[in-house]
Order: structure tokens, then sequence, then C-alpha cells
């Protein structure tokens, strides 16, 4: 496939995606992140500066602060989402870490899924979200040689 063919491709019902995308959370306010679109990641990650567990008529709960322009501490939003599980997660250099794991709705060009993401602090990372391939399965092809093929939220 040549780098011509750089906005949202579809094969079938397959979307072709770049290395990195923007994506929206709208059910927890996130108009627009950009992610690193990583194979090698089981479940996708978001960045977390606070992550604070709670229950809301009986449902555990997490509340959470996110910076989502890398390098900007100055624009953070709070979030709260119902917890889907606790898992124990590998980072990149192999330690491991408990998290929580929460579900959302996930908006990449025009799809829409419903995805699980794991928050974790991402300060020192380049992307404040990495979008793994369960989030993937059955729906995209990634494209290393392409970026922002679904364009810019």
């Amino acid at each position: 496939m040549s780098t011509e063919d750089n906005s949202s491709i579809q094969q079938g019902q397959m979307i072709t995606l770049g290395w990195r995308e923007w994506v929206s959370l709208p059910d927890l306010g996130i108009s627009k992140i950009k992610a690193k679109v990583d194979t090698g990641a089981r479940t996708s990650a978001l960045h977390a500066f606070f992550v604070e567990p709670y229950k809301e008529n009986g449902t555990q709960r997490v509340r959470f602060g996110i910076h989502p322009i890398q390098g900007d501490i100055e624009t953070s939003i709070v979030c709260s989402a119902p917890v889907l599980d606790q898992r124990e997660v590998a980072d990149s250099g192999g330690h491991l870490e408990t998290r929580y794991i929460i579900e959302t709705i996930a908006k990449i060009g025009s799809s829409s899924r419903k995805i699980e993401i794991s928050l974790t602090n991402r300060d020192t990372m380049k992307f404040r979200m990495l979008l793994g391939r369960t989030a993937l399965v059955g729906q995209f092809n990634v494209n290393p040689e392409l970026s922002y093929c679904c364009g810019n939220l």
C-alpha cells in the first residue's frame, strides 16, 4: 500500500490506521487525544496522573485526572467510570503494575466501539494513550508507514 492512501481506507470492513491516530473518548469528556497504535500491547492504556477508587450506589467506580495534551500540565480533565477489573499489567520495561481497567467508547474517525483501557501514569511517555491490539481486532489494520489516517478530530 502506498503512502498516498492517507485517508481512512476501507478494505472490506477493515479500516487502515497509521502508527499514531487521534482518538475521542466521549463518555469521559475527552474530545481529542493523540494515541500511539501499539499492536505489542494487549490492552489500551490511558494517562492518569491520579486515580481514586470509590463506591456509588454499590458500584465500584474510579475517578481519575488526565492531562490530554503532552507537555501541558495546566489542561486537565477529571473523569469517572465504573471499574471493569483490576489486573496486573506489564509495562514496556516488563515491570508489573496493578491497574484499574475501565470500559468506554472510543471513536477513531467514523468508527466507534467499546474498548477496555488500563489507567496508569504516562507522564514520561510521548503519547498520553496507547491503543492496544484488543481494541483493533476485527475492525482495523495497521500500516506503520502512515500517520493520522482517520483525520484530526
